[in-house]
């Protein structure tokens, strides 16, 4: 159930020394072929690291041979010296696997401003490409953790092909991308103009959707690589379906793994004039910290989610919405309906239905619970 399940990829996580506690804290996944397509997303913030200045380069093209992902370090705002480091651990992978290093995608995670030490990295380099085999999948998902309490894999199974997937991240999940590292591999025989698209309509319903905290890293990527090695070229319906069911599954792993959270929460606004209204009316409550503390209190308060729809563009009128929180319609026609204290927020999964009344479309954003856990974790570690 790891990245190295499609045929024609191989892994590795290994030890280079970055983290103090000793842990594997560098991972390679290695494109055998024969075929070499690709097809990358970045993060959307303007202030993007080392990795991902050197990664946009690398992945014009559509060909990419293999990524390595180090954490321990974002190797962002770390000078010209730190974008050397990366160009060196993308030699360095080339020279070990005889291709080129500008077929290399180069990923960083941790605190900002960290300097990675570069010969501990060229060895941990190293040491990833003598250890590389079908089996290390999962070593490279322990490999890529920061504050991760669990590592993530995911397998979609085609007909006679697969998708195999790996992330990280527990916080500061918001779009475009969640704080979080992911590497895609597929044995279909995809070209790289189809995987892009499948990519990109995948990311948009998934990461793009999950929203812990509002806040948007510098390092975020998300790459896919096709070996093409079942020999099957699945129609781009098919393996768009399957891309995107991949994705998602890491999505409600990245969630569920959510820095500090009781509560997983899916904000879903129902008969929306548009789909992009509805994202926008769910994320607006997801970016609430009143709405967020409430859950986290087990208070269903159903004001909160009104007072941030209203923060929106959206059509609607503001004298008729209808608001349902675990399934108990808590609010209709912006008013009063079902008692709230019928609503059972001690599980760990909550729901939120938004009903509109303008249109047809709709959209779920998740999100998590400000609590306590959450501020005294990340008021000391920033990524």
């Amino acid at each position: 159930m790891t990245v190295t399940t499609p045929r024609g990829f191989t892994a590795a996580g290994v030890a280079a020394g970055l983290k103090s506690t000793g842990a594997k804290d560098l991972a390679l996944v290695v494109n055998q072929g024969p075929t070499f397509d690709s097809a990358t997303v970045f993060t959307a913030n303007r202030c993007k690291a080392n990795p991902v200045l050197w990664s946009q380069e690398v992945v014009k093209d559509g060909v990419v041979r293999a990524v390595v992902l180090n954490s321990g370090g974002a190797n962002c705002y770390t000078g010209p010296e730190g974008f050397q480091t990366t160009h060196a651990v993308a030699e360095k992978v080339a020279e070990g696997l005889g291709i080129g290093a500008i077929d290399v995608v180069v990923c960083s995670t941790g605190l900002i401003g960290l300097a990675n030490d570069r010969d501990d990295l060229l060895a941990g380099v190293e040491a990833a490409t003598a250890a590389l085999s079908t089996g290390g999948g999962g070593q490279a998902a322990e490999a890529i953790m920061t504050t991760d309490s669990v590592s993530k894999n995911t397998v979609v199974e085609g007909a006679g092909w697969s998708i195999g997937g790996m992330a990280k991240g527990a916080g500061m999940l918001a779009p475009q991308l969640a704080t979080m590292l992911v590497v895609l591999t597929t044995d279909a025989v995809v070209p790289a103009a189809d995987l892009d698209a499948a990519l990109r309509a995948a990311t948009r319903v998934s990461f793009d959707r999950l929203d812990s905290d509002g806040c948007m890293s510098t390092n975020d990527t998300v790459t896919v690589m096709a070996s093409g090695a079942s020999g099957i070229t699945p129609t781009p319906e098919d393996f768009a379906a399957a891309l995107t069911q991949a994705c998602t599954d890491l999505a409600m792993q990245l969630l569920k793994d959510a820095e500090g959270a009781d509560h997983e929460i899916a904000i879903t606004t129902v008969h929306a004039a548009s789909e992009e209204e509805a994202v926008e009316v769910s994320r607006s409550v997801a970016r609430s910290n009143l709405f967020k503390a409430a859950v986290f209190g087990n208070d269903p308060n159903w004001g909160r989610v009104l007072a941030s729809i209203g923060t929106t563009q959206a059509q609607f009128d503001p004298a008729d919405l209808d608001v349902a929180m675990n399934g108990v319609w808590v609010c209709r026609q912006s008013t009063p309906a079902e008692d709230p204290a019928s609503v059972d927020l001690t599980g760990r999964e909550v729901t939120v239905t938004i009903d509109l009344k303008s249109g047809d479309a709709r959209a779920t954003v998740w999100t998590n619970d400000l609590t306590h856990a959450y501020v005294h974790e990340n008021s000391a570690y920033s990524s």
